[in-house]
């Protein structure tokens, strides 16, 4: 039986504040049992819901020296769907309201985390093959198991990969305060290891220093070792690239079904979504104040309004879309400027435009299972979930050709009869323009054919079990 620790800062149901909390709380509980034992360690924050902190019961408590104080360090454990799952205690670093803070005290508080997580093993009896950490706030403990815990027998032969979920987020902070905080020598903070750019980096630290690195698609895996992506690192991910892959993020399949949702006014499926999801598009057009028309070609956007989505894009030729046969529904919060720029939208073109700025998961729900299709025209998308979601209840994708969306979205080709979306390729404004207009027009004029592209979205199988098995085949080369 092969052990895996997976370490991370989030992970759904106890925390989430993206999708690196999906990765965490759903794959361990889809790798095979009967070859792998997978545990999970993170924090016990105090912001969690009190029903699973109820969940949880003490193992055991010890000091640390930490940062040149002792420090205490509480371990409390509870099984749930069937992963054994550890929490690390310490309520003068995981009190706030909200997981993430300032970068300052979140670089302090993670390197206490990785450290305590590597301490806490032998006490609860759970000794790893590999240890699966997650983006930056885990970059330090590759670095620990080749310093300070090297020498203690326990942590002899466990391996560490690190999956980079975001590369735009990297930990940085000045060497002097990394140093001290992370009781390192000052071998590591050289330009080959842990220093970049004059500054302390702890995601470079566990690219460095983990046997295996992972991202989680692809095309984002070939992106990162170029200079526009790359964020500063692509010449290390580049000197690495053959440890270095690219596994595509699932989602939750029983979640996210349009035959059992419990959010859709009317439940449809591959067979009959020609007659059921109609359904959905006149009722969400009448609560969104919308004319209530079957003809018109509905989008829908739920995201985060920021630039790296592609909002720029999307203001520069709002008015002229608004010129077409169109309606418009978003859901998210983000920039002032992308929040108010949906208003004065919503204000000018009324019955076309509906801007709601807030987060809803019922109305993010409603969304995937009545528009007829779903814009993400994104600078740069790791992976992207909401392209899934969008495949999944048969709303035809519209994307650019960039990391998770060029690996999961197969743009539609007339002359062959393939597809399961629309995709543009340069981050240009009129091309996406003419992108949704060549859309419009397969779905007013060719119905038919629209409706085989929704046939293969909703024959794709973007669930964790395929992603399952991507890690299990790593899992099983690190070890060979």
């Amino acid at each position: 039986m092969k052990k895996i620790l997976f370490i991370a800062s989030e992970c759904v149901p106890f925390i989430k504040t993206g999708g690196l909390a999906d990765v965490v709380g759903s794959l361990p509980k889809l790798i095979d049992k009967r070859y792998f034992d997978v545990r999970v360690i993170m924090p016990k924050y105090m912001c969690m819901r009190q029903e699973y902190k109820d969940m949880m019961e003490y193992v055991t408590h010890f000091y640390m020296d930490f940062n040149y104080q002792s420090r205490y360090v509480g371990v409390l454990q509870c099984v749930y769907q069937g992963v054994q799952f550890y929490f690390i205690d310490n309520e003068s670093y995981f009190g706030g309201g909200a997981p993430y803070g300032n970068i300052r005290e979140d670089i302090e508080k993670f390197i206490f985390f990785d450290k305590a997580a590597l301490s806490a093993l032998p006490l609860i009896g759970f000794k790893p093959d590999i240890i699966h950490c997650h983006d930056w706030q885990t970059g330090l403990v590759p670095v620990y198991l080749k310093d300070s815990f090297r020498a203690g027998e326990f942590y002899q032969g466990i391996k560490s990969v690190i999956t980079i979920h975001n590369l735009k987020f990297q930990g940085t902070w000045d060497v002097k305060t990394v140093q001290t905080i992370a009781g390192l020598p000052d071998y590591y903070f050289t330009p080959d290891k842990l220093e970049a750019y004059k500054d302390a980096n702890l995601l470079k630290g566990g690219i460095v220093f983990a046997d295996c690195i992972t991202t989680v698609s692809n095309t984002y895996a070939e992106e990162i070792k170029t200079g526009f992506y790359g964020e500063g690192l692509d010449g290390l991910l580049r000197a690495r690239s053959g440890d270095l892959r690219g596994i595509v993020n699932g989602i939750d399949y029983d979640e996210y079904d349009p035959a059992t949702d419990s959010f859709l006014v009317h439940k449809y499926n591959a067979k009959n979504f020609r007659k059921e999801k109609i359904k959905n598009k006149r009722a969400l057009q009448e609560e969104m104040g919308l004319d209530v028309d079957d003809s018109k070609f509905m989008i829908g956007i739920v995201s985060r309004l920021t630039d790296q989505k592609g909002f720029d894009l999307i203001a520069y030729i709002m008015d002229e879309l608004c010129q077409d046969d169109v309606q418009i529904v978003v859901l998210g919060t983000g920039e002032e400027r992308y929040e108010n720029m949906f208003r004065h939208f919503d204000w000018k073109y009324n019955n076309k435009v509906a801007a709601n700025i807030y987060y809803s998961e019922a109305l993010s729900h409603k969304i995937y299972g009545s528009c007829d299709a779903f814009l993400m025209p994104s600078l740069f998308e790791p992976c992207g979930l909401s392209q899934l979601m969008s495949l999944r209840y048969g709303t035809v994708p519209i994307v650019r050709e960039t990391g998770g969306l060029k690996d999961t979205v197969f743009p539609y080709n007339e002359f062959e009869g393939t597809g399961t979306g629309f995709s543009f390729m340069n981050y240009n404004a009129h091309e996406m323009l003419a992108t949704i207009r060549y859309a419009k027009r397969i779905f007013t004029e060719r119905k038919r054919e629209w409706n085989k592209i929704i046939d293969r979205a909703m024959a794709m199988d973007f669930s964790w079990k395929a992603s399952a098995g991507k890690y299990t085949e790593m899992y099983d080369w690190m070890l060979e």
